[in-house]
């Protein structure tokens, strides 16, 4: 069920980048209409949705280094929220420095590295049995 989720959520990306774009620009920044976004920015959102639909598409758990990188990335976000969000603003807008986030955003920020961090440390694929073995074989199996 939660892979579906994820799934629907990656093709929402792929089909309608713009609106979801456009709806969190309205939940998180003070002046909404503000931001000029880069010409990268929507095809970059785009990808990524194919990318996390490709991921939960796959037979065989994740790439290689993929909690690594998940955990570096989180750790980013996790110990330094406002440079990773500044830096974040400056790659999507041609006016990044001039937005201003609602006061909700930083600690978000943490937060979101926090989880990047526990799903790096502690990977379990969505749809696994609960008592499954490293090796596949189930309790049952044995």
């Amino acid at each position: 069920m939660r892979r579906a989720l994820a799934v629907g959520a990656g093709l929402l990306v792929i089909a309608v980048p713009d609106r979801i774009v456009a709806a969190a620009e309205r939940l998180a920044f003070v002046d909404p209409d503000a931001g000029r976004l880069r010409p990268w920015t929507i095809p970059i959102a785009r990808l990524k949705g194919a990318i996390v639909v490709w991921l939960l598409g796959r037979k065989r758990g994740s790439p290689s280094g993929l909690e690594t990188g998940l955990a570096v990335v989180g750790l980013g976000l996790a110990l330094f929220p406002r440079t990773a969000l500044e830096v974040g603003l400056e790659l999507a807008y041609e006016n990044g420095n001039e937005l201003e986030p609602k006061r909700w955003v930083l600690p978000v920020t943490r937060l979101l590295g926090i989880g990047y961090v526990a799903v790096a440390l502690f990977p379990q694929p969505i749809d696994a049995p609960r008592d499954a073995t490293t090796d596949g074989e189930t309790r049952e199996d044995r």
